[in-house]
């Protein structure tokens, strides 16, 4: 399927989760090119990129359906320029029914981590998620397998748990 996360979460029944590590993602990404110049949301969801309202849609048809969509970000601080242009689009990420956490990337060395981004849907199946050194998306890959899922439910549980709810983090 082109879009394996969007069957993912369609299918869900109950939960999905995202848990993103890595400090940058698609650098050449136009929306981010043009936060770099000024443009800031200010919450103003008049200001939001074309793709956000297909988002929208999804996460929210989703989460009426009662799937609880999480997303924990494990960053390093000092923040990059790319992870303050996320934190400064998530409150539509919120607007649309996805809860969102941040935890520090010194307060995660202890927890087990899978090796890279991935979802959890269900916690049944996991969809990891392969990208280039400088953040492109290279490869997608389905896992069902019974311990790998029990790991990847054990390590998001854990970031969840010391992540700071969205509302309270100040990017470092």
């Amino acid at each position: 399927m082109k879009y394996p996360v969007r069957e993912g979460i369609t299918k869900a029944q109950h939960s999905a989760v995202h848990l993103e590590m890595r400090d940058i993602y698609t650098p050449d990404d136009p929306e981010f090119a043009r936060w770099r110049a000024g443009h800031q949301y200010d919450q103003d969801f008049a200001k939001l990129p074309d793709w956000w309202w297909p988002w929208r849609d999804l996460v929210a048809e989703t989460t009426a359906r009662g799937v609880a969509m999480r997303r924990a970000r494990i960053v390093s601080e000092p923040v990059t320029d790319y992870i303050r242009f996320e934190h400064d689009l998530t409150f539509a990420n919120i607007a649309a029914g996805e809860s969102v956490r941040w935890l520090p990337r010194r307060k995660a060395a202890d927890i087990a981590l899978p090796g890279t981004d991935l979802w959890m849907f269900d916690e049944s199946s996991v969809l990891f998620t392969y990208f280039s050194g400088v953040g492109e998306v290279v490869d997608r890959e389905w896992c069902t397998e019974r311990a790998t899922v029990e790991l990847v439910s054990s390590a998001f549980e854990a970031v969840w748990e010391r992540a700071t709810p969205h509302e309270e983090y100040t990017p470092g």
